[in-house]
């Protein structure tokens, strides 16, 4: 290796590594348990299904990102995810607010504590998925489940239709998503594209010689 090509790579880890450094790392639901655990005492506390909308019977869920802070408090909760079996709900005013408010709340008396071997507690940002009215509850849970919260975030952040969206763009530029993941979303709305269009003006089948 020439020693303009190894001190241009020294150059791309370092500055890689001063960002990541600088960044709050996102993790997938259920990932804070490498490094938090509940604190003693605390519960976790879930929402009581909204009275205005209980008679419906509706099973409904809704997925909360939120930052857990370095003291173990929770904060900045989006409503990043959400689902009903009640579709003509959806459309009234406040249905999803209210689910999130509760949500929320509940989420506001969640309290961590980091592990013994952390020596250094760090924030991270996250995501919870509640359940109201549920019957089958993997099934439901499946309905709001973000597996890739990272590409999540990506796909939110790109879709100004989708008024769900992390509203915290401050927020949003602290996180530690990958610049790849932007990338990764432009190509897969690119290939969806073509295929669109394909399917809108196929090509004409090649006539047959006799």
């Amino acid at each position: 290796m020439s020693k303009r090509l190894f001190f241009c790579s020294l150059a791309l880890a370092l500055s890689t590594s001063a960002w990541a450094a600088d960044k709050i790392p996102v993790v997938n639901e259920g990932g804070i348990a490498r490094q938090w655990t509940l604190a003693p005492g605390a519960s976790l506390p879930v929402p009581a299904y909204p009275e205005i909308y209980k008679s419906s019977g509706a099973e409904v869920c809704v997925a909360i990102g939120y930052l857990l802070n370095a003291d173990g408090t929770t904060s900045d909760f989006s409503l990043l995810k959400s689902w009903s079996s009640d579709e003509s709900a959806q459309s009234q005013d406040g249905y999803w607010a209210l689910f999130a408010q509760d949500a929320s709340n509940a989420l506001a008396r969640w309290k961590f504590a980091p592990r013994p071997e952390v020596v250094e507690a760090k924030p991270v940002y996250t995501v919870a998925t509640f359940l109201f009215g549920a019957k089958d509850v993997a099934q439901l849970r499946n309905q709001c489940s973000i597996p890739d919260l990272p590409y999540h975030l990506v796909e939110l952040r790109n879709n100004k239709k989708v008024a769900r969206r992390m509203v915290n763009d401050d927020l949003f530029s602290r996180l530690q998503v990958d610049p790849l993941l932007q990338q990764r979303y432009e190509l897969q709305q690119r290939q969806q594209g073509e295929a669109s269009r394909r399917l809108e003006n196929p090509a004409p089948a090649a006539r047959s010689s006799r």
